[in-house]
């Protein structure tokens, strides 16, 4: 194994490690018996809608992807594209990295689009995503007073301005090729520059070609996703009988979501347990009923995930009798 290699094991075990320690000192905190009341007592039909809700939303993300192919030029049919991302999600759900299914993604992109349109519109689409939910968050910070700590709102903030300033800077296009066009001078960073004909400046041509009506129609799914995402959580609070209304769950998921971003264990397994009971004790909710919303929003990912994997375990037996 090479040095890059050992390092990416040792910091993937210490991300494991990580979940494993908070998911353990969370649930010992909240008692395995009275999360085990809540499951049970939870009602199932409102639960079976945020299910599909959740696969419902893979679709969405599939067709904002589908914008940003099409601007660019590439022609993919959007039943292809809704297959990629299932099987994206299966890799992100279940490696020791929320990107791996990016790459997947891009490597199994096919005909139609080349890799570089493959990877500049992933890394857009994504961009998007967090554009939207960090414009969220920011948004959601005035009602927010009360339900969070002060630092906390702080960080938000700071983290808000700084992903919209560095996407505007992104996207924009011309600030970073000259902040990068001195690259070029010297070999070993000559493939980091953003103009000419190396991968890194084809797929840095895509993300600035997609245009701005492409990019406004990706936002505006963005927040669709965004809101569809809110709704199932309000009907997984409603089966679990937590007395919270559709603007605080705004909040919390948002906050929540935002903090998952930190790369710091698997699928934000532990991290995202203490936040949500953190901000539901802020409206008088229990640990147990907040950890199995946690747990219960989780598994959203998980289910279209499981898709995702049988699909693609499908996809290969079909190439193998193809091939036999």
């Amino acid at each position: 194994m090479t040095a890059s290699q050992i390092r990416s094991l040792l910091i993937n075990l210490l991300r494991v490690g990580v979940s494993g320690a908070l998911l353990a000192w969370v649930l010992s905190q909240t008692g395995l018996d009275r999360l085990g009341l809540a499951l049970r007592g939870a009602d199932l039909r409102p639960y079976a809608g945020a299910l599909l809700i959740g696969l419902a939303g893979i679709g969405v993300r599939a067709w904002r992807w589908k914008v940003l192919l099409d601007a660019v030029g590439a022609r993919l049919p959007f039943g292809r594209l809704v297959y990629l991302y299932f099987v994206g999600t299966f890799f992100n759900a279940f490696l020791p990295t929320g990107f791996g299914g990016d790459v997947v993604r891009v490597l199994e992109i096919g005909a139609g689009a080349s890799s570089a349109q493959a990877a500049g519109t992933t890394v857009v689409e994504r961009l998007t995503g967090f554009i939207v939910l960090f414009a969220l968050a920011l948004a959601a910070l005035p009602f927010s007073q009360g339900l969070l700590p002060p630092a906390l709102n702080g960080l938000v903030a700071l983290g808000g301005a700084g992903v919209l300033l560095g996407s505007l800077l992104l996207f924009e296009g011309r600030w970073l090729r000259r902040l990068t066009a001195g690259l070029g001078r010297w070999r070993l960073t000559r493939a980091f520059t953003l103009d000419g004909t190396g991968w890194l400046a084809q797929t840095y041509a895509v993300i600035t070609a997609a245009g701005r009506a492409a990019l406004a129609r990706a936002l505006a799914i963005a927040l669709l996703f965004n809101g569809i995402m809110v709704a199932a959580g309000v009907l997984i609070a409603a089966a679990l009988h937590i007395p919270a209304s559709a603007p605080v769950l705004l909040v919390f998921i948002t906050v929540a979501t935002v903090t998952l971003l930190l790369p710091i264990s698997i699928s934000g397994l532990g991290v995202r347990e203490g936040v949500y009971v953190a901000l539901f004790a802020q409206i008088g909710v229990g640990d147990a009923p907040a950890v199995a919303f946690s747990l219960a929003y989780y598994s959203m990912d998980l289910a279209a995930g499981l898709a995702g994997g049988l699909l693609y375990l499908l996809n290969g037996l079909r190439r193998l009798r193809g091939r036999g």
